[in-house]
């Protein structure tokens, strides 16, 4: 993970003011959720296992996020890093019942090196979602 020190720290929008101008940018929220504090992602690669993002933080300063009117601040921004596990369970080792609830692997590494080829891409992408919020 690598933060980038970005002037939309500590900002604050609602929850629907965020969506309005960083989804049209590709960032997305997807999973990345919970009642008081979400991510708004934009993967950079998906190369077969290794997945790299821009990740912007934001916390409800009271409300739920699912409500559009909810006011949020923004935390510093990040680079991550996930790499998958891409190799085929040879012997099969997962019950019916675990299968039916857990079809997706989680992350090899959660937080794997940042390959230094995208951190001049992701702080671009920064800039951008700098200037869609706060106009700088």
């Amino acid at each position: 993970m690598i933060q980038i020190q970005s002037n939309i720290e500590g900002k604050e929008l609602t929850v629907g003011e965020l969506k309005q101008k960083l989804e049209p940018m590709g960032f997305t929220v997807n999973g990345n959720w919970e009642y008081d504090h979400a991510y708004f992602d934009y993967k950079m690669n998906d190369d077969h296992g290794d997945q790299q993002y821009v990740r912007i933080p934001f916390q409800s300063t009271g409300g739920p996020l699912d409500d559009e009117g909810t006011l949020v601040q923004i935390g510093t921004p990040f680079l991550l890093d996930h790499q998958f596990e891409t190799d085929v369970d040879e012997d099969g080792n997962i019950g019916a019942l675990s299968g039916s609830f857990n079809q997706f692997k989680e992350p090899a590494d959660k937080d794997a090196p940042f390959p230094e080829e995208y951190v001049e891409r992701g702080r671009t992408l920064i800039n951008k979602a700098e200037q869609a919020l706060i106009g700088q």
